[in-house]
């Protein structure tokens, strides 16, 4: 074979994997409106109030005939989806990986997810039980898709690209959050003139984040090649089965469990803070609601601009040392969050802004590094294991989040004590060898990393 040919061939494999890359992108720009305009933004309050209006004198609501106030069925809510997805993410990455067909499975994923998220215009009145299942089966479909989606990362980058893949993934995903949440702040303050009421203002922003993200699901479909493995064909097991032989696996693979372990502790310091910042602003500082909502298009903005710098630092410093610098300064924002003085919306929004600076970063490179220490064939399975202490375990920073305000009485001291993830996590991040675990894992080692 000629050399011409050879580099024809290399340069022919090099713009289809940018094509397939482009594709992936386009699934973080998909689903990411979702967690921002449903997630953080609309649908607590919104689903709140419809449960207030079901509700008895006693304040009572009683979903299956359960008594639950409710201004917690959001919470449990939240909380139910969180089960049924770690009961569905093992199924879907055993399938997925034993049949080779994960866009099919991607697919099935993303427009159940889009389906409920599009029938969330239809809660008004009192249909708060409706609200509670379209919230679980929106997100539980949205973790399986993300089990599948971060499972393509290997497959489409070398070692060398996959942080900078991985960080325009992000990018991608915070600037679609923040193009739709300016669309749903422009409709929603401005509803009466657009003749509608409030509350079909909040529906059409609930509603208009499923088409979103069915729209833009049909880009990584068409683009994103499905790849077939050594053991496609074969029946797939049963998927609690097929987790309990990953664990298993993983124990032959100490060093990726060692960096699960991390990210599952700073992880859920990194979901804590994002989930608990506007109750800090608004329960502390006493800031107004417009205030919070526009401190969160602040931290989608400037996640993107975050996303791609660590990105580059990761080229040079590798993602380890970067995702390690990103940890030291969340625990400065935190420090700097517990002396905030009150009424004050300009110190909160660079409290934000230091946020969205290493949040997206930190999400981006730890996706990354990750994807270097799972073994080739087992993509899916490990980025289940990935998305489960992710989602699975997200419980523990907002239980000592609220028993330290249980017993002190005070959100700073609730605030900060959220440092101890973020220094336990660097800890044993920084004892992790990960290029010994690269190569435990059988994967070419990279420059940097």
């Amino acid at each position: 074979m000629s050399t011409d040919t050879v580099r024809a061939g290399a340069a022919e494999e090099a713009a289809e994997r940018r094509r397939e890359q482009r594709g992936w992108y386009f699934y973080d720009w998909a689903c990411s409106v979702y967690s921002t305009s449903v997630l953080t933004v609309f649908l607590g309050p919104y689903l709140t109030a419809v449960a207030k209006h079901a509700a008895d004198a006693d304040g009572f609501v009683h979903p299956l005939g359960v008594p639950v106030r409710a201004g917690s069925f959001f919470a449990y809510a939240v909380s139910a989806s969180v089960i049924v997805s770690i009961v569905v993410m093992p199924m879907a990455g055993a399938a997925a990986d034993r049949t080779g067909r994960k866009k099919p499975l991607l697919a099935a994923a993303a427009y159940l997810g889009a389906g409920a998220t599009t029938g969330m215009f239809f809660l008004d009145g009192d249909r708060y039980l409706l609200g509670g299942l379209l919230l679980i089966v929106a997100n539980a479909s949205l973790a399986v898709s993300m089990v599948l989606y971060n499972s393509y990362l290997p497959q489409i980058a070398p070692p060398e690209e996959r942080d900078a893949v991985s960080s325009r993934g992000w990018a991608f995903g915070y600037a679609a959050g923040a193009v739709v949440l300016v669309a749903n702040l422009v409709l929603f303050t401005a509803h009466d003139s657009f003749g509608v009421s409030e509350s079909t203002a909040v529906r059409i922003c609930l509603a208009s984040a499923g088409v979103w993200w069915g729209a833009f699901t049909l880009v990584p479909l068409k683009r994103l090649r499905d790849r077939r493995t050594p053991s496609a064909g074969q029946a797939s097991a049963h998927g609690w089965r097929q987790l309990a032989a990953t664990v298993r696996d993983m124990r032959r693979q100490p060093l990726t469990l060692s960096f699960l372990l991390a990210y599952l502790i700073y992880n859920d310091g990194i979901q804590t803070v994002i989930s608990q910042a506007s109750v800090y602003g608004s329960e502390e500082l006493g800031l107004s609601q417009s205030t919070l909502i526009t401190a969160v298009l602040l931290v989608q903005v400037l996640a993107v601009g975050g996303a791609l710098g660590m990105g580059r630092l990761a080229r040079t410093y590798g993602a380890k040392r970067t995702i390690l610098g990103s940890l030291v300064a969340w625990t400065l924002t935190l420090a700097a969050g517990y002396f905030l003085p009150a009424g004050a919306p300009v110190w909160f929004f660079v409290l934000a802004s230091g946020i969205g600076l290493v949040l997206g970063g930190s999400q981006a490179l730890s996706r990354s590094l990750f994807s270097h220490l799972v073994p080739s064939g087992k993509e899916a399975e490990y980025f289940s294991a990935y998305e489960m202490s992710d989602r699975g375990m997200s419980w523990l920073g907002p239980l000592l989040f609220g028993l330290t305000y249980q017993l002190t009485g005070s959100y700073r001291d609730a605030i900060i004590s959220l440092v101890v993830f973020f220094v336990i996590g660097f800890v044993l991040l920084a004892r992790v060898p990960v290029r010994r675990a690269v190569r435990d894992a059988g994967n070419p080692v990279p420059e940097r990393i």
